[in-house]
């Protein structure tokens, strides 16, 4: 972005103080425009034919810049890989008690790596015994997700990514508010 003097094209689409279209111009009747605006000539789009400049105060340009980067910023969310971790041996409630987990984190919009750690013994068992003990696991996720990486080995056993699936997820909690809806209706009264 080059402002005033340092503006090298010869012709410029030219855009006046109040957002008016002032249309192309040479270099020299741009900065002509811009010194009796009393502003500076700053070039906004200088891969256009015509390259684009606007007639404004550079220290305002410079901070409206900033402050849109900065919301841009905000609006950002990282996402980072979770893992939950499980055995063989692994109970119900405490399965529960980490699908519930996975689920806060899809929420919140991460990505969770479920992995089945095999130790020992275990190593030997069958794969599809293995990769169905992870999918019983997976399933017991409350809430909607999709397949992102599908079960296969990993260096400790077997591993699955899922992220969140919003649209799914849309509809099991406009599925709940209907069936919630019906058995309020069921209800007798008193």
């Amino acid at each position: 972005m080059h402002i005033n003097n340092e503006i090298r094209a010869q012709e410029l689409r030219v855009i006046g103080a109040q957002g008016e279209n002032l249309g192309v111009l040479s270099l020299a009747d741009a900065l002509a425009a811009a010194k009796v605006a009393e502003l500076d000539l700053i070039e906004i789009s200088p891969s256009a034919v015509p390259p684009v400049a606007k007639i404004m105060d550079y220290g305002k340009f410079e901070y409206e810049r900033s402050k849109k980067e900065k919301v841009a910023k905000a609006k950002v969310k990282i996402s980072e890989t979770k893992e939950v971790q499980i055995k063989v041996g692994t109970g119900d409630n405490d399965m529960m008690l980490k699908a519930k987990k996975a689920a806060e984190w899809l929420a919140e919009g991460h990505r969770v790596r479920a992995e089945l750690f095999l130790k020992g013994r275990y190593k030997g068992m069958s794969e599809e015994f293995l990769k169905e003990r992870l999918q019983k696991f997976l399933l017991r996720i409350p809430y909607a997700y999709k397949i992102a990486e599908p079960i296969a080995r990993s260096p400790k056993g077997f591993a699955g990514v899922i992220e969140r699936d919003l649209a799914a997820q849309a509809k099991r909690e406009s599925r709940k508010a209907e069936d919630g809806h019906a058995i309020e209706k069921a209800k007798p009264t008193t």
